[in-house]
This record gives C-alpha cells, sequence and structure tokens, in this order.
C-alpha cells in the first residue's frame, strides 16, 4: 500500500514546478543551507567527500557543485585494452543485456520500446536492433558525471522532452515504459564498433543535463535534433556530461559488434572506468 501511494504521488505531483523549485534550492549560496544539504546528502545516503578532488564543504560554493563534484582522477582508473568498453558512470545496475528486437528489458515484465527511446525515430532504432544494452542507475550519493564508454566522434544528439518520474527500483517495477517517458538526451556517436548512443534520462528533480559540448542546460518544449557536422572527438573515459541530481545513463550497441562482461549483473553497483564490455569483431 505505502509503495502504491508513492507512485500515485508522482503521477499527480507537479514534476516540472518541483524540479524548478529543487534547482533553485540546490543553487543557493546561503552557508549555512547548502551546508545543511551537504551534510544530509553524506549522512543520509552515504556520499564520500574523501573521493573528491575538493575534500571540504567549505570548498562548494553550493549544494549543486558538490553533487556534480570531480573525483580524483586516480580513484578510477579507464580500461586500456583496444576492445575494452569503459563503464561510464559510477551507479547500480539496473538492466544489462541484449535488445530482443526492438524491446529492452525494464523490471518485472516491463519492457521498453527502442523507437520510442529515441524520441520516435524508426532510423536510429534500427542501427541497434537486437544490439546490447545497459541501463545504470546513479543514485544521490553517486559521482554524477558521465564519461565516455568508448572514443567516439559526436554525430547527433536528440532532445526528447517528457516526463519527470524518479528512476529509482521502485518505480523501475511499477511504472511502465519508464525510460521511453522520462525526458532525456540521446547522443549518437560514431566509434570503431560502428554506432553508438548514449542516452541521458532525466528524472524527478533532475531536469537539468549539460554536456561538455554545451555549456548550457539542454532543454526544449519539442524534439530536438542537432547535427554536428564538425568532429568532436570524446576520447574513452573523457567526460561527456553531467546530471545535477541522481538519474540514469544507457548505453547501446548495435548487434554482434560487443558483449558485456559476464561478471556483471542487474544489482551489482559499478564504478566510472571499469571493464563494461569487449568488442567482438576486433581480433
Amino acid at each position: 500500500m505505502q509503495n502504491k501511494f508513492k507512485i500515485i504521488i508522482q503521477y499527480l505531483a507537479p514534476q516540472r514546478a518541483l524540479s524548478w523549485l529543487s534547482g533553485l534550492l540546490c543553487n543557493c549560496h546561503w552557508r549555512w543551507w547548502k551546508n545543511w544539504q551537504i551534510n544530509f546528502l553524506i549522512k543520509r545516503y552515504g556520499a564520500d567527500l574523501q573521493t573528491a578532488q575538493l575534500e571540504h564543504i567549505d570548498d562548494y560554493p553550493t549544494f549543486n557543485s558538490f553533487f556534480t563534484r570531480t573525483l580524483k582522477p586516480e580513484l578510477r582508473p579507464i580500461v586500456q585494452g583496444s576492445k575494452q568498453i569503459a563503464c561510464p558512470v559510477d551507479g547500480t545496475i539496473s538492466q544489462i543485456g541484449e535488445i530482443q528486437h526492438e524491446l529492452l528489458f525494464q523490471a518485472k515484465g516491463f519492457y521498453f520500446n527502442l523507437t520510442a527511446l529515441m524520441g520516435g525515430s524508426e532510423t536510429h532504432a534500427n542501427a541497434f536492433v537486437a544490439g546490447n544494452y545497459a541501463t545504470l542507475y546513479l543514485a544521490p550519493k553517486d559521482y554524477h558525471r558521465v564519461h565516455m564508454p568508448l572514443t567516439g566522434i559526436l554525430r547527433e544528439t536528440i532532445y526528447i522532452p517528457g516526463k519527470l518520474f524518479s528512476v529509482n527500483q521502485l518505480t523501475t517495477e511499477h511504472i511502465p515504459q519508464l525510460f521511453s517517458r522520462n525526458e532525456r538526451l540521446v547522443c549518437l556517436f560514431d566509434t570503431a564498433a560502428g554506432s553508438m548512443a548514449v542516452i541521458l534520462v532525466g528524472a524527478m528533480l533532475v531536469s537539468s543535463i549539460q554536456t561538455v559540448w554545451s555549456k548550457e542546460r539542454v532543454y526544449a518544449k519539442t524534439i530536438k535534433k542537432t547535427l554536428y557536422p564538425n568532429p568532436i572527438q570524446i576520447e574513452r573515459g573523457a567526460e561527456l556530461g553531467h546530471f545535477k541530481m541522481g538519474s540514469t545513463v544507457i548505453v547501446l550497441f548495435a548487434k554482434d559488434v560487443a558483449e558485456w562482461s559476464d561478471q556483471l549483473q542487474p544489482a551489482m553497483t559499478v564504478k566510472m572506468g571499469q571493464l563494461l564490455g569487449t568488442l567482438t569483431f576486433l581480433k
């Protein structure tokens, strides 16, 4: 009953207004307020200041600056082999596996559709039919910068406005088509493995996605496609973008080009830079 109530509240809540208010409060420079927010996150969720480049609360002017903190680089070594795919985030594996034609498994009998995930574009969806996907959840305590799984050249982005449901385990198990309903940014890259998609999914209190090639928050009222005719190459392990609250990243590869590490399974904690999978067509 309690879980049902939590889900109903999310349907009824003014998601966009709450996210706007959250952003306002998280960008507040009042020292006592931002210190209280940071201390609450540390105590409630176990965020670890010792892994950050800036180890003291007073080093952060706002809660958001702490939430998007950078880590000591030596703590996140990036896999080095030419065939290795790096995990793009610190987080938890929600699901990982093969796309069943156009269907990606969400949780407990729920699936979401590849074309819907791509904002209705069958052309973009066809590149990943029967391919591989990994859905990675970033909890509030996690490091919230997203990095490249594989060196790639940015070809196109698709911003898709949508809902802002939470993306934790409860909602993935109870809200159908969650990841193809929420706000998201699809980033399409050309790589040694062909097409690769890295999809940043927004969530409750997280209507703020930012990339390294655009210094402004990504937002539009309708689906917005942006082409990049001038090559923007980003190396494996380099930062791609960040969230200003916890959310989800989905990585897609085409059919028969990659396989995920057999050591990984749902609910397992992962760290940015560790082995996520291997390119299978390279000898």
